[in-house]
């Protein structure tokens, strides 16, 4: 790994470009990063003594700049900078695949985001977190279980009132996860004093790095330098989070610089809809003479490919659309928004043995009955079935 203070100058420079618009580069070109590893707190006696927490407490001169993570005094260390130079390096050719397509998505969303931070006086670089947490997918999930664009687990995301049920996962709304994003990374950076302890603590849990500052450095205040005194304590990917997120701002906020095409702020664009009841994402696409692709890609947070029953909900259709779906939609019999059908149960079925009749597959249909017991269907229990509308008509069940 490269060791030295040359880098420092350059990703300074860099990063000032990157929120003025200009950055023209200047990385040196090293090795990727290792793969993350599981390594987790090392217990060794407490060290809070020899802590360098003084070392960096001087912020570079970044005048005009008003971004609170990019004036970090850490990007005076040169070993952090040598290893936002790997992860620059990283961006530019082992992601060099994919990462095109993180920067389409996040063209989708980047208002909304730039938006939502500024609202809650965030730093704006903070609108490339999500390109290193899913490459701005509402639909990426971890093998850890955390989902959408921020990368939400389950509690956390029911903490900021989010719903989560088999049809609806509002970790995938790029709007409602963003607005509790930016509420639980401002709650982080008031607890923690520091943006890098605040990033930590969001990639790995709050509790789990607070055991640590209560382990080795009970006494210290929160700065970022106390950060990178810690982080071999914290778990291997933490203790790339932070260089990793710096080096994606370097490449994704100027990627003309970096080998990538720039991409224009846009591509979903909407208007909403109330639906008054449950209703399946392919009848909304037939009342707005659009595609069930395009209203799934819209809607991400309906998983199920319908909206719940029993109550009003909002749906996005393709912008101008808005009037042709309510003339359309209300031409459409209550009975035919649903692409469902009942099924009674005879002696002997299963959720299994139903799902292969009609064709369809077995999580769809559990998740259309969340309230049957697969290992206790009654005799005559009526079974709701997500099949198309030709089903729904008399034709054979679809293969």
């Amino acid at each position: 790994m490269k060791r030295n203070g040359g880098f420092g100058i350059g990703l300074l420079a860099c990063l000032v470009g990157v929120i003025a618009g200009s950055c023209v580069g200047g990385a040196s070109l090293v090795g990727p990063p290792s793969a993350p590893d599981d390594v987790f707190i090392v217990v060794d006696a407490p060290v809070l003594r020899t802590l360098p927490v003084t070392d960096f407490l001087v912020p570079p001169d970044l005048t005009g700049l008003d971004d609170e993570i990019l004036s970090s005094p850490m990007l005076r260390n040169p070993e952090f900078c040598a290893e936002v130079d790997e992860w620059i390096e990283f961006w530019r050719t082992r992601s060099s695949r994919w990462f095109p397509s993180y920067l389409e998505r996040m063209a989708w969303f980047e208002e909304t985001v730039d938006s939502a931070l500024a609202a809650r006086d965030l730093p704006p670089s903070l609108r490339y977190l999500p390109v290193i947490e899913s490459g701005y997918s509402p639909g990426a999930v971890s093998v850890a279980s955390a989902v959408g664009l921020w990368q939400f687990m389950a509690p956390t995301a029911r903490g900021f009132g989010m719903e989560i049920n088999p049809l609806v996962d509002e970790r995938r709304d790029p709007y409602k996860s963003t607005a509790a994003a930016v509420r639980f990374l401002a709650t982080l950076r008031q607890d923690f004093g520091s943006w890098f302890l605040a990033l930590a603590a969001y990639n790995s849990g709050p509790a789990r790095v607070e055991r640590v500052l209560r382990r080795y450095a009970p006494l210290a205040p929160g700065s970022d330098s106390l950060y990178w005194a810690l982080r071999r304590h914290l778990p291997k990917e933490t203790q790339d989070f932070v260089p990793k997120l710096l080096g994606a701002i370097v490449v994704a906020g100027s990627p003309a610089s970096h080998g990538y095409t720039a991409v224009e702020s846009g591509g979903f664009e909407f208007e909403q809809v109330m639906i008054p009841d449950a209703t399946t994402l392919d009848v909304v696409a037939r009342a707005a003479e659009s595609t069930e692709s395009e209203i799934a890609r819209l809607n991400p947070e309906y998983v199920r490919g319908m909206t719940p029953p029993g109550r009003r909900v909002l749906v996005r259709v393709p912008a101008g659309m808005g009037s042709t779906f309510q003339r359309n939609y209300a031409r459409i019999p209550r009975d035919e928004r649903v692409s469902f059908l009942e099924h009674q149960v005879s002696a002997g079925e299963t959720l299994g043995h139903i799902a292969r009749e009609y064709g369809v597959p077995l999580a769809d249909l559990r998740a259309a009955n969340p309230l049957v017991r697969p290992r206790r269907l009654r005799i005559g229990a009526l079974i709701t079935v997500p099949v198309s509308p030709s089903v729904r008509r008399g034709s054979a069940p679809a293969s």
